[in-house]
């Protein structure tokens, strides 16, 4: 996923380094917790890859600022989806709050939150771009918290994916090209990445014990359980579970993998066309939207 883009992650693993470092004392464990191992930097580089498919200019430090902002507001997300998941590891380390505490952990995630906006207050549309997407991904939690257990339907899935990863993917394009010109791309390679995670997540829990336990056990519409609930028996284990109708919404979720990946075919040949309409050489964008189509595999 990194690849071609190894000097600018580079650079922003420099630059979070050295943000880490000059923290708050009582922080800086946290940080350098929750910032400094493993990450796939999904979005770092979706953020690199639409400024190279508008400019010839290098990174420069405002991409690079840009995209550790967009790291931290990731970062946000993930802390308060450890929480309410109740999960215990990500990435194979635990969860901030279960090495520090809750308390700890949400201070943690608001001082992350300000300083996001520190890095950008140089530039108006970056702090907008960073605004929308707070306030977007804070609705797309109570949204999809909301409608857990409802047997909703793909278009509904589409929509929760577009407010949340989409809505996150959106800003990376937005801030690596400075305009709105490459937002539906982002928007489109957001939806891709998160039912590429839905799928993948199907797939560990039937193959490997873990991954999707959770959407499973709290009624999350993923892509794959708007498809198996179609079927009015499987819509009425997703609304009222018990233990052995959890386990055939599973099986039936494992049916539903191969019209899953169809489907999100056609999401990626969607991403693909509209980059090769808005991108100056949307070249390195169809790379960025191939090497996401196949995360689910």
């Amino acid at each position: 996923m990194a690849e071609g883009f190894e000097e600018e992650l580079d650079q922003l693993k420099t630059f979070l380094q050295a943000w880490v470092e000059g923290s708050n004392q009582e922080m800086k464990p946290l940080l350098a917790w929750q910032f400094l191992g493993r990450s796939k930097y999904f979005r770092p580089v979706t953020l690199f890859a639409c400024h190279a498919a508008m400019s010839d200019a290098p990174s420069g430090p405002s991409p690079i600022r840009a995209a550790a902002a967009i790291e931290m507001v990731h970062n946000v997300s993930l802390i308060v989806d450890d929480i309410l998941d109740r999960s215990r590891y990500r990435r194979g380390k635990l969860t901030l709050h279960c090495r520090f505490g809750m308390l700890p952990a949400l201070m943690a995630s608001g001082y992350v939150a300000a300083d996001a906006y520190e890095l950008v207050d140089k530039n108006a549309f970056a702090i907008r771009r960073v605004a929308e997407l707070f306030r977007r991904l804070a609705a797309a939690e109570i949204l999809q918290w909301r409608l857990r257990r409802h047997p909703l339907g793909i278009e509904d899935w589409r929509m929760i994916a577009g407010e949340d990863t989409g809505s996150m993917f959106e800003a990376c394009a937005c801030l690596g090209t400075g305009d709105e010109t490459l937002r539906r791309f982002g928007h489109l390679l957001g939806m891709l990445y998160h039912g590429c995670d839905d799928v993948g997540d199907v797939r560990g829990t039937l193959a490997l014990g873990g991954g999707g336990e959770e959407d499973l056990r709290d009624g999350i519409l993923t892509l794959p359980a708007a498809i198996t609930i179609r079927d009015p028996e499987m819509a009425l284990h997703f609304r009222e579970p018990t233990p052995a109708g959890l386990e055939q919404l599973l099986a039936g979720m494992q049916a539903s993998l191969p019209a899953a990946e169809g489907y999100l075919d056609t999401i990626a040949a969607e991403a693909e066309a509209e980059a090769s309409r808005a991108a100056r050489s949307p070249d390195v964008l169809i790379d960025l939207v191939r090497n996401t189509r196949k995360l689910s595999v």
